[in-house]
């Protein structure tokens, strides 16, 4: 597989990480470079990891993931989702749902990595430097994570008070669009 078609495929693989990026800086408060990294390297790290244990599992257990793995992140990004719209309608002044805590993040970026676990069970079947695979892969979603944090952040500004809801609305959409890519265009 050339670097090119590598930098590509990472792309394609971080666009639900970005797309939560953007509703977690929404919601991201206090906005540190702390909480970026932290955020960020979840996510990259998550994106990255998936595709070398997918790579590992091989063919052994391919029906078994591509079976279950989109039910699985539709779970979480609706249960994550349904909080954040939840805690966005009890009308406090402060928003409560933190996208950095470890729990939380940790949910997020494995919802979102899922098809890179696929992805590297494809990559099993090729030959691919896997090691420069995941770097890549981890790469750009780290640059896509901190961009989708500083762009959610400045809309967040501007929605404020509807930023839980907005949030929770694009986590659903995301579990919802991840499902019906499974069912229908797999």
């Amino acid at each position: 597989m050339s670097l090119f078609s590598l930098i590509i495929l990472a792309i394609g693989l971080c666009m639900d990480s970005f797309a939560i990026s953007l509703s977690s800086g929404v919601l991201m408060r206090p906005f540190t470079w702390q909480r970026i990294g932290k955020f960020s390297l979840f996510m990259a790290l998550f994106q990255g990891a998936m595709p070398v244990i997918g790579w590992l599992l091989g063919l052994g257990f391919r029906n078994y993931i591509d079976t279950y793995d989109h039910w699985i992140a539709l779970g979480l990004l609706v249960f994550l989702g349904g909080r954040m719209i939840y805690e966005g309608l009890q009308h406090k002044e402060e928003c409560s749902f933190d996208p950095c805590a470890t729990r939380t993040v940790i949910c997020l970026a494995l919802a979102t990595s899922i098809d890179a676990l696929a992805v590297g069970i494809s990559l099993s079947f090729l030959r691919v430097d896997m090691l420069l695979s995941a770097t890549v892969i981890a790469l750009t979603t780290l640059l896509f994570s901190v961009g989708g944090l500083f762009i959610g952040h400045y809309i967040g500004s501007k929605l404020q008070k509807y930023a839980e809801i907005v949030g929770g609305v694009i986590l659903i959409a995301i579990g919802i669009k991840i499902c019906v890519e499974h069912i229908f265009f797999a």
